[in-house]
């Protein structure tokens, strides 16, 4: 016997069961069937939450009824609808123009984009569209698809980043038939999902807006949905054909962030740290490239801390309304992003006159 081999018969006799696989008791795992459906993320749109649409379109007739009141004496206020040249669906939008327009071509004007993503166009706008009607503007507000109070089919029409920025950008032809409007004065803006699809409008090269301010904007859906989690995923990603790692290329289609490079016009871009819907790491994203690619034409600010307003912190910072009499709630950050924002499309725009 040699030396290797009395070693490993002592030690066989000494420790038993040290050189023989031992066997392990299975280890059974339990699921926990709630924790799976709330994460759980599918691609039929049957499986996705449904929305009270009596109660939208309730909200959207009381919306109606304080911009009649409101308006009386001070602007003119319509509703109208036009067709969505990609597919022809009937978009619906208000109109806010001067009671005296000045003659031909003599005011610039805004499309101005409401929030979401199925949001809507509400009355805590009213006091910043009279501001912009006596500053001389006419301003349309598209309602985009997947905009609320429309009833189902036209909230089931939600095309995050794809079609609703064609929607918004048919909104200009509105405003070209209106003999008042300057067709070369028109610029866009928006706030949070508006801020989005106005970067987007600005970004695709060749644009018909002169400037554009995009406030506390979303930027990157792939980042975005990523922070957001399962119930932000469910809500909105059924209809671009899956999550971020399903649909890489079209979730990257669809976020301004990644196309900064085609912007031709100035665009003004506020963002704030405290913002708990568009994450100061998403909104970082859109300032950093746009300070670094395109610092001729981006004028951009960061709000440390605002004030916040209604809702999601500092999101809303620069939206404070008293909704008992539908005037400014205002605070200095709010005063100072308005005066910027003024003086941007001022500049840029000249609604007193050519």
């Amino acid at each position: 016997m040699t030396t290797t081999s009395r070693a490993l018969a002592l030690l066989t006799l000494l420790a038993p069961g040290v050189l023989t696989a031992q066997p392990t008791a299975r280890r059974t795992v339990t699921m926990d069937s709630a924790r799976a459906a709330a994460l759980y993320v599918s691609n039929k749109l049957e499986d996705h939450p449904t929305a009270d649409y009596a109660a939208q379109i309730a909200a959207k007739a009381r919306t109606d009824s304080v911009y009649r009141a409101r308006s009386a004496g001070r602007m003119s206020f319509t509703k109208v609808t036009y067709r969505s040249t990609i597919d022809g669906l009937e978009i619906p939008a208000y109109l806010f123009e001067p009671l005296a327009p000045r003659g031909p071509r003599a005011h610039a004007a805004l499309v101005w984009v409401h929030g979401g993503v199925h949001g809507d166009w509400t009355a805590n706008y009213l006091p910043f569209v009279l501001e912009a009607i006596e500053r001389g503007y006419v301003v349309i507000a598209p309602e985009y698809r997947g905009s609320t109070g429309y009833g189902e089919a036209f909230h089931r029409a939600i095309d995050y980043g794809g079609k609703e920025v064609d929607d918004v950008l048919d909104a200009v032809s509105v405003l070209r038939g209106r003999a008042h409007v300057d067709p070369e004065r028109i610029g866009v803006m928006g706030w949070s999902h508006g801020g989005f699809i106005a970067a987007h409008l600005l970004f695709r090269g060749t644009t018909p807006f002169k400037a554009g301010a995009a406030i506390v904007p979303v930027t990157n859906l792939v980042f975005r949905l990523s922070y957001k989690g399962p119930g932000y995923q469910r809500a909105f990603s059924t209809h671009i054909g899956g999550l971020p790692f399903e649909q890489r290329a079209e979730y990257i289609k669809r976020s301004p962030v990644f196309h900064v490079d085609g912007l031709r016009v100035p665009l003004l871009v506020h963002a704030a740290t405290n913002d708990t819907d568009v994450d100061w790491v998403e909104a970082q994203q859109m300032i950093d490239a746009l300070r670094a690619r395109k610092p001729d034409l981006a004028e951009t600010k960061v709000y440390v801390d605002p004030t916040p307003g209604p809702t999601s912190g500092g999101h809303t910072f620069s939206r404070r309304v008293n909704t008992r009499t539908w005037e400014r709630d205002d605070s200095p950050e709010q005063i100072d992003s308005w005066n910027l924002t003024w003086a941007f499309f001022e500049r840029h725009l000249r609604p007193g006159g050519r």
